[in-house]
């Protein structure tokens, strides 16, 4: 995984030129950058404001706070069926990032005011819940991990998004989900015995004690 912007860019092939144009654009609003779970993060007084990512179909400029900017030019779009936060706006050219050049900065002005005002999202409190940004993100690279998540019962995928989201810092954030990859990929919840011995699947009775 790259460790610098430079590195990622060096990395990438596909999308590189559109994800390039989108860098200039967001360095010349004079954001920082910095690499966060595997790609180019924009930040604003060490608060995070866009991500830039590359797709199958598509590259993106993704809005963390997507869902308070006013969209006057109604481009963006939600980023997952469970995203309440982020909004992304999706290119496949060049000439497409140029020709919103000027929609594109003020977009991302307006996503710093937002930060600056110390706006947040008022997520829904029905019994969906919010997907940290960096399980969003990862699953956005492993469409294998993707599709086996949402393959576990409801209760199971609250299990991890509450073990993920549980930490503070997004480092920790990340470790968590890359440790219980091969467990969801393995269709087992978070607290699911894996052993193979208990009696009281998918509790663990401490039936694998007995291999020490």
């Amino acid at each position: 995984m790259a460790k610098t912007v430079d590195e990622y860019f060096l990395k990438i092939d596909k999308w590189k030129e559109e994800l390039s144009e989108l860098r200039t654009i967001l360095l010349d609003c004079l954001l920082q950058e910095e690499i966060k779970w595997g790609n180019p993060c924009y930040t604003y007084n060490g608060k995070n404001i866009i991500l830039l990512g590359g797709f199958k179909n598509y590259c993106v400029i993704s809005f963390i706070k997507g869902s308070l900017l006013k969209d006057a030019e109604n481009i963006l779009s939600q980023q997952g069926e469970n995203t309440q936060s982020a909004r992304v706006i999706k290119f496949t050219s060049i000439a497409e990032i140029q020709e919103l050049t000027a929609v594109i900065k003020s977009y991302i002005f307006e996503a710093v005011e937002v930060e600056k005002l110390g706006l947040k999202v008022k997520f829904s409190k029905s019994t969906e819940l919010e997907l940290p940004v960096e399980l969003t993100e990862f699953m956005n690279r492993k469409t294998a991990f993707k599709t086996a998540f949402y393959k576990l019962s409801p209760g199971r995928q609250k299990g991890y998004i509450l073990h993920f989201s549980g930490a503070k810092k997004s480092e920790t954030r990340t470790a968590r989900i890359e440790s219980c990859e091969q467990r969801i990929l393995d269709g087992y919840g978070f607290r699911d015995c894996t052993c193979g011995l208990s009696k009281r699947k998918p509790n663990c009775d401490g039936s694998h004690k007995t291999l020490a």
